[in-house]
């Protein structure tokens, strides 16, 4: 009997501890930043490169108004619990209005009020636009090992609603942060308006679609700006880079590293594009005009839609002539 009751109690014990332990590890935080033991606080210079050149994405390439280039970008530094943006879900009203029209009141609110409600925000970084398609634009960002994700988005200019960005990039690894990363940016679509081409006029999507990756074959529709039949893939839009900054480097200023224009004809050889010719459909056929008794003529035409770029397959024809018996001759 004895022995009956120790071993009930040492199972007791034993479920007690196992609640204990399983209620414990449930009240954790959920995700990869949760395992985080890297030194508290680090910093990290962040190089974004846009490489959206005429030779790499000739289709309807913007030249003005406005031509090609880049918003700021606005980012920040935080936990799983919190998101910017993510593929293949709803973007928020601030991702939307960035995306848009490249306002970012409302993102900011909506960064601001994640902080302060699940303490889930680190903080917040920006650097300036860049005037071109090719360019650099850089700042500074400072990760906690309870926040090590990065998240930030870039405003493709002109476009409908188009972006590139990265979510929840993971910057620490166990024990240690990463000293350096780099990541190829890809056109993203924030399923808040409907346009194909870099210009089109506003016309909102509703109801609204999830956030969608632009892909050489998706949207399939020869009207898309990025629609590149041939390509197994783009090539990629933009690059960022983050390196991770020495204590002796904390407060200077992030390199700002203007591209000079060889450097820009490098990126663009790098990433060349073909683009063949596209032309209308065929007019209909024209009068018949020839000489009495005799076979006439008759002409149709069509024109060039899109002009060929980097080697991409020349315009064929654009009239086509047949013989006919003339209506009125002559």
């Amino acid at each position: 009997m004895e022995n009956l009751m120790f071993v009930y109690c040492s199972c007791k014990v034993i479920w007690t501890l196992l609640v204990t332990i399983l209620g414990h590890a449930s009240s954790l935080p959920v995700g990869d930043d949760s395992i985080c033991t890297a030194e508290e606080l680090a910093k990290y210079s962040i190089i974004f490169t846009g490489k959206w050149s005429q030779t790499a994405f000739p289709k309807q390439y913007p030249l003005y108004r406005p031509p090609a280039q880049w918003s700021s970008m606005l980012g920040v530094t935080h936990s799983s619990d919190y998101s910017m943006w993510k593929k293949n879900e709803y973007a928020s009203n601030g991702v939307r209005d960035f995306a848009e029209k490249g306002e970012a009141w409302v993102l900011m609110k909506e960064i601001e009020e994640a902080g302060e409600k699940i303490q889930s925000v680190h903080g917040i970084f920006s650097a300036p636009a860049i005037s071109s398609g090719t360019g650099q634009t850089s700042t500074e960002l400072e990760v906690h090992s309870r926040h090590p994700l990065v998240s930030f988005v870039v405003r493709i200019v002109p476009s409908p609603d188009w972006f590139v960005g990265i979510d929840s990039l993971n910057l620490c690894e166990g024990d240690h942060w990463m000293e350096e990363v780099s990541v190829d940016l890809f056109p993203y679509d924030a399923g808040t308006d409907s346009g194909f081409t870099f210009s089109s006029p506003n016309f909102a999507t509703i109801p609204q679609d999830t956030v969608t990756e632009i892909t050489c074959s998706s949207p399939s529709h020869p009207a898309n700006s990025f629609y590149y039949p041939k390509l197994k893939m783009l090539p990629p839009i933009a690059q960022v880079t983050m390196v991770k900054l020495k204590k002796n480097q904390l407060g200077l200023p992030a390199p700002y590293l203007d591209l000079p224009a060889k450097s820009n004809e490098i990126i663009d050889s790098v990433s060349e594009t073909p683009l063949d010719c596209e032309v209308s459909q065929w007019s209909s056929w024209g009068l018949c005009r020839g000489l009495c008794r005799k076979t006439g003529t008759k002409i149709r035409t069509r024109f060039v839609l899109l002009q060929p770029a980097n080697n991409g397959m020349p315009c064929p024809n654009l009239d086509e002539e047949t013989g006919c018996e003339p209506e009125n001759c002559v």
